[in-house]
């Protein structure tokens, strides 16, 4: 029998087609919790439940495809799951990527999206399910933001900016959900090796090639530090010194140390 806390909870996990995404998954139906999971890109969500079930059998994995950059995306998955007959207990917020280069070059169209994912449908997706969770007197949140997330990063400007929403959210979440059973945990990556990079439209820098780490090691870190009921983590001794490193050498300098890394 699987002892883990999770087990025999569901868990929702969104941007679950890869990277980050399907390593939540795959961890959280190894400690015993059923899935529901969703992304844009069916086959590889399809694909992604057919290896869960046969490694983890006696697993659930619910599959909704959905484009969660849409403004009544969240709606429309909690109608769906709803309809499925589930619960929510617990909430991976993993859907987001990155938008490289200067500002004013980035086409608006993917910024907008972008935003629209990292910030809106995060707060969506985290008031519609934490909505349940206190009523039944347990649940947990993970919301992943950005080691981006704890200074200016130019060349990511609104990237950046979006994941300090995450963090300072999650955080504010958290302390408001004192006395529910219901907590919010964030997890705040450095560079992991994912699709991210090429989805942002960046080649992998130096220095993102030599700190980077690997996505199921962050995963585990993150669900870790979700099961202790932890307010905010960072993976990575590298980067937990970088993160407490920015209260101390100025909001100018952070920025421009983070500039040169990106460059």
């Amino acid at each position: 029998m699987n002892n883990s806390l999770y087990s025999g909870r569901t868990a929702l996990v969104t941007g679950a087609s890869s990277g980050l995404g399907s390593d939540f998954a795959r961890q959280l139906a190894r400690q015993g919790a059923n899935l529901i999971i969703t992304a844009r890109r069916a086959a590889a969500l399809e694909a992604l439940a057919r290896e869960i079930i046969a490694e983890t059998p006696g697993i659930n994995v619910d599959v909704i495809v959905l484009d969660l950059g849409q403004s009544d995306s969240v709606e429309r998955l909690a109608a769906e799951i709803a309809t499925r007959g589930l619960v929510v207990d617990i909430l991976i917020n993993n859907a987001g990527y990155g938008s490289y280069g200067p500002f004013d070059q980035i086409p608006w169209e993917k910024e907008n999206t972008m935003l629209q994912l990292d910030i809106v449908t995060l707060v969506r997706t985290t008031k519609v399910f934490a909505e349940g969770m206190k009523k039944r007197g347990w649940g947990r949140i993970l919301q992943v933001a950005s080691i981006a997330a704890f200074q200016a990063t130019p060349l990511y400007a609104s990237y950046g900016a979006g994941k300090a929403f995450v963090l300072n959210y999650g955080i504010a979440v958290n302390r408001e959900l004192r006395g529910t059973g219901v907590t919010c945990t964030v997890l705040s990556p450095g560079v992991t090796a994912t699709e991210f990079l090429k989805v942002a439209d960046q080649r992998p820098t130096s220095f993102q090639r030599s700190t980077m780490m690997t996505s199921p090691a962050v995963a585990k870190i993150g669900l870790a530090a979700l099961a202790k009921g932890r307010k905010s983590v960072v993976p990575g001794f590298g980067n937990t010194v970088a993160a407490v490193m920015t209260r101390f050498i100025g909001r100018g300098v952070a920025a421009a140390v983070a500039e040169a890394a990106m460059r």
